[in-house]
C-alpha cells in the first residue's frame, strides 16, 4: 500500500481507506461511531482526511471492521503516524486552504479554470498582493502579508527543475481586461503570464467574450490529479469554506466541462498573440490617467 509523504495527501488516502473498510464491513458510521465510542462526525471527518486519525484510531477501526491481515493494520497505522507530520505550510500557522495548498504540493497536474483573475500560481508579486488587499474585507497587514508569501511559496511548483508541476490553465478575457493594482502592474503580470506560458509544461488559453455562454460561467474551478494514483479531487473554491470533489461522477462531470472549455478556447499561440495585444493598452495608461 503505497503511501505518499505529503502529510494532506496521507490524510486522504487513509481516509478512502478507512471508507472502504467500513463499507465492507457493513457498518454505518453511526455504528462505527458507537463502537470507537466517539462522534459520528469525528468519524466522517477521519474519512474524508479533514482529521488526523491516530494510530490508536487506526488499530481500533480494523478491529471493529475484522481486518486481520496485521501487513494491512501496521501499514495504516504507519500512514497514520506520518500524516500528523506538517508540511512547510504549516509554519505559517493556520492558514485558508491548507488543505488545497497540501493537495497541490503533491499533485503532478493541474487543470484550473479561473473566470476573474489570473491564476494563482502565475501571479507576480504585485499583482498576488493587489488580488489579496484589494478582495478580502477587514484583513490586517500582517495576515495580507502571510498569505502572499503563501501563494509565492506555492509557485515554487512550477520551477521546480526535478518535479515541475504540469499546469493548464483556461483564463477568461475578463482577467487580462480587469485593472488589478493599475496598468503597469497589469502590464507586468500579462508579460510574466505569457513568459510562462511558453514553459513546455504550462499551457495558457485565453478563452475570449466573444465565445459566449460556456460550462464556465458558474465559477473558477480546478481539477487535481497525483503520480501514483488513479484518483483526482475537483476543488471548487469558495469565500468562507471550500469544496472538494472526489466522487467519481463529480470528477467526471468537470473534466468534461473542462474539455469543453479547452476546445471553445483559444489555442496556446493565439492566447499569446491575444495577451500580447492585452498588454499593449497598459503600456503608457499610467501616465494618460
Amino acid at each position: 500500500m503505497a503511501a505518499n509523504s505529503n502529510p494532506t495527501v496521507r490524510k486522504r488516502r487513509l481516509g478512502a481507506e478507512l471508507r472502504r473498510l467500513r463499507q465492507a464491513s457493513g457498518l454505518k458510521s453511526t455504528e462505527a461511531a458507537e463502537r470507537l465510542m466517539v462522534s459520528q462526525p469525528k468519524i466522517s471527518h477521519m474519512e474524508n482526511g479533514r482529521r488526523a486519525a491516530s494510530p490508536r484510531d487506526v488499530r481500533d477501526l480494523c478491529a471493529i471492521y475484522g481486518v486481520t491481515d496485521q501487513q494491512v493494520i501496521d501499514s495504516l497505522m504507519r500512514m497514520a503516524k506520518e500524516s500528523g507530520q506538517q508540511g512547510w505550510w504549516n509554519i505559517y500557522g493556520d492558514i485558508p486552504q491548507s488543505v488545497y495548498v497540501g493537495l497541490e504540493a503533491d499533485a503532478a497536474t493541474v487543470h484550473a479554470y479561473e473566470p476573474m483573475v489570473i491564476p494563482d500560481l502565475l501571479q507576480t508579486p504585485a499583482y498576488a498582493h493587489a488580488v489579496i488587499a484589494e478582495t478580502i474585507p477587514l484583513l490586517t497587514a500582517e495576515q495580507a502579508a502571510t498569505r502572499l508569501k503563501v501563494r509565492l511559496r506555492r509557485q515554487h511548483r512550477i520551477y521546480d527543475p526535478a518535479r515541475p508541476l504540469r499546469l493548464w490553465a483556461i483564463v477568461d478575457e475578463s482577467a487580462l481586461r480587469r485593472v488589478v493594482g493599475g496598468p503597469d502592474i497589469m502590464r507586468e503580470q500579462l508579460e510574466h503570464l505569457n513568459t510562462l506560458g511558453a514553459e513546455p509544461h504550462i499551457t495558457v488559453q485565453v478563452l475570449p467574450y466573444t465565445v459566449g455562454a460556456h460550462p464556465g460561467l458558474g465559477g473558477r474551478f480546478c481539477i487535481l490529479r497525483f503520480a501514483d494514483s488513479p484518483e483526482a479531487v475537483v476543488h471548487l473554491e469558495r469565500f468562507t469554506s471550500d469544496l472538494y470533489l472526489e466522487k467519481p461522477f463529480d470528477v467526471q462531470h468537470y473534466s468534461v466541462m473542462y474539455d469543453h472549455l479547452q476546445a471553445q478556447a483559444l489555442e496556446s499561440d493565439s492566447s499569446r498573440d491575444f495577451i500580447t495585444d492585452a498588454t499593449k493598452s497598459y503600456i503608457g495608461a499610467e501616465s494618460r490617467a
